[in-house]
């Protein structure tokens, strides 16, 4: 577990024991789409599917804040979070925060 950081969505990694509870961990980004980027996604809605210029934003959105959650961890001493979650929410019009959340901790194999 040298540089790796374990990460789950459970209160427990099975297999380990949590020694030491360092608290919340976040990572947050706030993104919006260009106007060129709104205009093709709003012409994507007329003919219904897959909106893929949204899902590519989502996307990237989400693993920045992911990105951002793991140095945060790493800034504590931590060697795995617990407990990890997404959150999104519109600031504006056009303006998402996505938020990663979880519980920093150290942990050894049992």
């Amino acid at each position: 577990m040298s540089n790796s950081l374990l990460i789950t969505t459970s209160t427990s990694l099975e297999g380990y024991k949590i020694t030491q509870q360092l608290g919340l961990v976040r990572g947050i980004t706030v993104r919006s789409r260009s106007i060129l980027g709104n205009m093709a996604g709003g012409f994507m809605t007329i003919f219904g599917g897959k909106s893929t210029i949204y899902t590519e934003l989502c996307e990237k959105a989400r693993e920045e804040a992911y990105q951002l959650l793991v140095q945060h961890a790493r800034e504590m001493g931590a060697n795995a979070i617990v407990n990890m979650r997404y959150d999104a929410n519109e600031v504006m019009a056009g303006l998402t925060e996505v938020l990663a959340y979880g519980t920093a901790v150290v942990v050894e194999k049992v």
